[in-house]
Order: structure tokens, then C-alpha cells, then sequence
């Protein structure tokens, strides 16, 4: 199994929140021009595709030269700021560069990210006309001052506007983002979004506490005393609220801050197949400025600047970095990511070396009951999900 993540770095404005690579959408891409910076772009990303289709599916990767792309995903910025016709554009390009790789793209899962407010009638209905079956799109919360304060550009009700829409074109997989933590934020306040979100009746919910990173707006706002983080008690009881709440529904915890609807059958069928892949240490191709790839061996990343992305591939160059994956790091990778699922680390996967420095780690947390061992697998227990980064930071190999 191996994933594409296509970056669209393109917003119509900016969250005060956002610490990923993005730009606002140029006026000039708004207008019907032959040649503007999305053009360029989107035939940069097509060139990129074929200047770099062995990356995952080279034999030395540590992957079977008839290693399948099963999973897409358009993230950003906002894909949904391009075109139906740069859409289109991208997925012949895929078809024709890495067709061999492909069953069919309706045995695939494709996620496209969206904002409420770009779900027009127009794009569900050119949804229906393209291979995408699975759309997320940042709610993040149902109160309008909060979106105000974090310069969100659609209203609670477009919400719910989008996904009626999207049920209309047929699509069958969608997920939400929420946010809690704003500051003056209550319990009360937490508790209603949830309960709208399960409204909705979508098929998954990622929920995140908002993050204060450096270099943002709201950084800034914290370093000035204009606004203040919640304290760990109220994160605790926010997040314990959360888990219970969705559980009672019928949603899996699959991961630390990702939910999937349980089938009638008690299985759960809508994990984020592609995002599970990063948990998973499955290889990964990532395309478009700030995107970052991984191959089992080595780790790359793209230039973080929209000009320099685009200049370098349309004259045939990548201008990327590597970093070289060797045995303790491809180790501490395992840490910080498959502990973070449900299931956790299967310590069969690992060699004696490092099978018997977990275990040995792990004891005083495991006698603490923040890790549990479950035949084979390693993974937290509800209360060491709360301290789940210092725990991580000590069952690393240094």
C-alpha cells in the first residue's frame, strides 16, 4: 500500500490559527486567464508527478515493484480554491503517470479538503464528475463568534448547508474538524458543538485542541496577553467529554484525535485509510510546495515557497531535502506515530534490539497503567493518552 498527498497551498484568507505552508489566492486566478499562478502551479504538481513516480515504488524502497496507490489525498491551504478543471488536470496526469500503480481509482480511497463555504451547488454538482469519495472539511466549531475570532470565512450554517450537498452528489464518506480550547471557551460551550457535529450524522470526526504555534496570529495574541491558554484540568474534562460523547454514538477512538462511525456490524469502515497509512510506516509521495514524502529509507521535503516550487520544476529540478532513515530513527519514528492508533505498536515488527528496549522502557508505565501490553501489542490506556508526549519522549532510542 502506498499514499499521494497532492499540497494546495492556495486560501482565500488566512486562519489566525494556521501554522501550515499556504499563500492567498491571487485575484488574477479569480479571473478566467489564460496563464496565472494556479495554471503554473497545478502543471508544476503534473510535472513533479513525473519526475518522481519511482520514489514509492522502487524496488530498494523496501516495497514490491507492484506496490498499489491506494489512497489520495488533497490537503493545504485549500484544494477547493482550484478549479474543476485543475482537478480534472491532476487526476488524468496521475492516471497517465502512475497507471500501472492503479487498479481503478473507484478502489481507491480520494479525499479532497474543503471549506464549508466553496461547497456551491456548482462544485457538489462537478463532484459527481470526478473520482472523489471522501471530503473533509474544517467545521472546526458551530458558534460564529469563535469562527469570527479565528477568521474563518464561512458561517455555522454553512455546515450544514455543505453536507447536504454533498450527500446530494453522492458522496458517502465525510469528515469534520473541530476545535476546542478557545480562550473563555466552557464546558457547556464544548459539550454544544459536539452535540451539533453528532447532528450532522458524518462518518468521522477529528478534534483537536487549539494550538498556539509560534510564527501565527494567535501566537502572538498569547505572547501579548490578549488571549489566554486553557489550563490542563479543563482540557482534560474537555477531551474526556469528547470521548465519551462520540463514543455513546457509535464512533470509534481509532487514533489519538480521530473517530470513525461504527458499521452496523461493529466494524468500522471509515478510518482515514490515508492518514492511517502515515501511522502505519506505509510509504508516502507527497507533491506541491512544503510536502513531504517518505519511502521506508529516506525522508524528503519540498521547498516551502510558493515561486521556488514552481521555478525549480518547470526548469526539470527538484528543490527538495532528504534526510536518510537509519535503524533508530525508522525506531523513534514507530514511537511517535503507531502508538498514537488504537491498536498501537506490534512489537513482532520489531527487532530483538528494540523489542526488548520498549519492554524494558515501558515497565514503570505500564505499572502506572498508562500502557497496556495486549499480546503483542503496546499501546496507551485513556489515562496515558493525556500524558502520551513525555511517555513517547521516553521509549525513544537515544
Amino acid at each position: 500500500m502506498a499514499g499521494l498527498y497532492i499540497h494546495v497551498p492556495f486560501c482565500a484568507s488566512r486562519c489566525i490559527y494556521c501554522g501550515f505552508y499556504s499563500t492567498l489566492t491571487p485575484k488574477s486566478a479569480m479571473r478566467d486567464e489564460s496563464t496565472n499562478i494556479i495554471d503554473r502551479y497545478v502543471n508544476a504538481l503534473c510535472k513533479e508527478l513525473e519526475l518522481r513516480k519511482e520514489y514509492i515504488f522502487q524496488p530498494n524502497a523496501g516495497n514490491e515493484t507492484d506496490t498499489k496507490l491506494q489512497t489520495i489525498y488533497f490537503g493545504g491551504g485549500t484544494p477547493s480554491q482550484i478549479s474543476f478543471r485543475h482537478i480534472k488536470q491532476i487526476f488524468n496526469c496521475i492516471q497517465t503517470v502512475y497507471g500501472n500503480h492503479i487498479t481503478s481509482f473507484e478502489d481507491m480511497e480520494i479525499t479532497f479538503e474543503c471549506n464549508p463555504d466553496d461547497i456551491t451547488e456548482e462544485f457538489a454538482d462537478n463532484l459527481k464528475h470526478l473520482p472523489i469519495n471522501r471530503i473533509s472539511m474544517g467545521a472546526q466549531t458551530f458558534s460564529d463568534k469563535r469562527l469570527k475570532f479565528l477568521r474563518r470565512r464561512h458561517k455555522s450554517d454553512d455546515v450544514k448547508t455543505a453536507i447536504s450537498r454533498l450527500r446530494h452528489a453522492g458522496i458517502k464518506n465525510i469528515s469534520i474538524d473541530l476545535m476546542f480550547g478557545f480562550p473563555d471557551e466552557t464546558l457547556e460551550d464544548w459539550q454544544e458543538d459536539i452535540n451539533e457535529a453528532l447532528a450532522l450524522n458524518v462518518e468521522h470526526i477529528s478534534a483537536y485542541s487549539l494550538m498556539y504555534e509560534e510564527g501565527t496570529p494567535l501566537y502572538r495574541l498569547l505572547e501579548e496577553g490578549k488571549v489566554k491558554d486553557m489550563d490542563d484540568e479543563l482540557y482534560r474534562t474537555m477531551y474526556d467529554a469528547l470521548i465519551d460523547s462520540l463514543s455513546a454514538k457509535g464512533y470509534e477512538q481509532y487514533e489519538i484525535s480521530n473517530f470513525a462511525k461504527l458499521t452496523d456490524s461493529n466494524v468500522s469502515s471509515f478510518r482515514s485509510k490515508h492518514n492511517n497509512s502515515y501511522w502505519q510506516n506505509k510509504p508516502y509521495l507527497g507533491i506541491g510546495a512544503s510536502a513531504h514524502s517518505y519511502n521506508l529509507q529516506t525522508r524528503q521535503w519540498n521547498v516551502s515557497n510558493l515561486q521556488k516550487y514552481i521555478e525549480s520544476i518547470e526548469t526539470g529540478k527538484l528543490y527538495l531535502e532528504t534526510e536518510i532513515i537509519d535503524a533508530d530513527t525508522h525506531f523513534n519514528d514507530l514511537i511517535t506515530t503507531t502508538l498514537r492508533t488504537r491498536e498501537g505498536i506490534n512489537l513482532n515488527t520489531l527487532s530483538p534490539q528494540y523489542k526488548a528496549h520498549i519492554l524494558d522502557t515501558a515497565q514503570p508505565f505500564i505499572a502506572q497503567k498508562l500502557l497496556v501490553l495486549d499480546g503483542n501489542y503496546l499501546h496507551f490506556t485513556r489515562d496515558g493518552i493525556y500524558v502520551s508526549d513525555s511517555i513517547m519522549a521516553e521509549l525513544m532510542y537515544v
